[in-house]
């Protein structure tokens, strides 16, 4: 089917062209074959699992294999291969008006976050700092062709089985009437909307917050902050729990004492980080400080998290901050969202700058 030496001819030369004309790189002949082979058989199997060959043909119109993506999906910072320290992946997360920007969004929006908290338990704030990590409060939605970006994800074959499920989740978005064509732009990555929810994440946990009948990630606010706390309520948020604190270690603390018994079942790399589960009581009898923060009730179970290692700062984090790791499983992505909601929360600066109205927040692509 596919011509390993000339995709890795392809890719090679991607990665030479640099980010400014990534986009450009042409396919050769035989790439272009042996991808319209692929979709052929994309097709077929599509069919057998269930798919309707009318939302097969609407969706993989004009499909396009996309090379550049392969890189991007190989060069993402704080992988085995780009290892990067929290406080300079939490200053390229915080970079120019994150925060700033976020607390005059947060204020202006406040009560349609207050409606999303009260039907779903996550608090306003995270949602709003989910928001604003991942699209800018959208204002960044991409603008890559999400059929093209996943076949071409699922074509590659390093994560074959799941960019073949959003495949499938995509064509059923078209074919089922929940978008068009026309609407399907977002990441490299194959993520969309102001949410940067997946095609499976939008047909399990899109909400309709403004009561259309339609769940619009693209340019309903409501939508937005409806969809994105019930995807953190379904993935395991407390409600009135908060997310937990940065906290001093004490003096020569063992942290073989708090190790986990058992190694974790999902999530592996980032929750192998994290020590046992104990009640809040437990850790402040252990001399454990807060540090701008404050402790929750008693019985509250927290696990202990240093991203970079011991001595190069600590958090404990409740089971609430797990649900973040469903969203993204990074504790540096997790602790990201996490301080962010407590940035935006506070009062916003007084500034010039336009804020959006409240109930939209039109995107630029990019």
């Amino acid at each position: 089917m596919r011509s390993p030496r000339v995709f890795a001819l392809v890719a090679l030369a991607v990665l030479a062209a640099g980010p400014a004309r990534a986009d450009e790189v042409r396919v050769s002949p035989a790439e272009q074959a042996a991808f319209a082979d692929w979709i052929n058989l994309y097709r077929a199997e599509a069919t057998a699992r269930g798919l309707k060959p009318e939302w097969l043909d609407a969706t993989l119109t004009d499909i396009k294999l996309a090379p550049h993506i392969i890189g991007a999906d190989r060069n993402q910072p704080g992988g085995a291969a780009k290892p990067i320290r929290f406080p300079d992946y939490l200053a390229l997360k915080f970079r120019g008006d994150r925060i700033p920007y976020g607390q005059r969004q947060f204020a202006t929006n406040r009560a349609l976050l207050a409606k999303a908290e009260a039907d779903s338990g996550v608090p306003a704030a995270v949602i709003a700092a989910i928001w604003g990590i991942e699209t800018s409060y959208g204002r960044v939605l991409g603008r890559h062709d999400l059929p093209s970006a996943l076949a071409t994800l699922a074509y590659e074959g390093r994560r074959r089985d799941l960019f073949t499920r959003e495949l499938d989740a995509a064509v059923r978005m078209v074919g089922e009437g929940h978008v068009t064509r026309e609407q399907m732009k977002g990441s490299w990555a194959g993520a969309f909307g102001q949410t940067q929810f997946l095609p499976s994440s939008y047909l399990a946990y899109g909400r309709d917050g403004d009561g259309d009948g339609k769940v619009d990630l693209w340019g309903s606010a409501p939508d937005v902050f409806a969809s994105i706390g019930h995807y953190l309520a379904r993935s395991g948020w407390q409600r009135g729990e908060n997310w937990g604190f940065r906290t001093l270690v004490p003096d020569g603390f063992n942290r073989a004492s708090v190790a986990a018994s058992e190694p974790p079942s999902r999530c592996v790399t980032p929750l192998s980080r994290h020590s046992a589960l104990k009640p809040a009581r437990e850790w402040r009898a252990l001399g454990f400080t807060p540090v701008n923060g404050a402790w929750p009730a008693d019985d509250v179970v927290m696990s202990l998290v240093e991203p970079d290692g011991e001595g190069q700062g600590a958090y404990l984090v409740t089971r609430s901050y797990r649900a973040i790791l469903g969203y993204n499983c990074s504790n540096l992505y997790a602790l990201s969202v996490s301080l962010l909601a407590d940035a935006i929360s506070l009062p916003p600066p007084v500034a010039n700058e336009p804020v959006v109205a409240q109930g939209a927040a039109p995107g630029v692509s990019q």
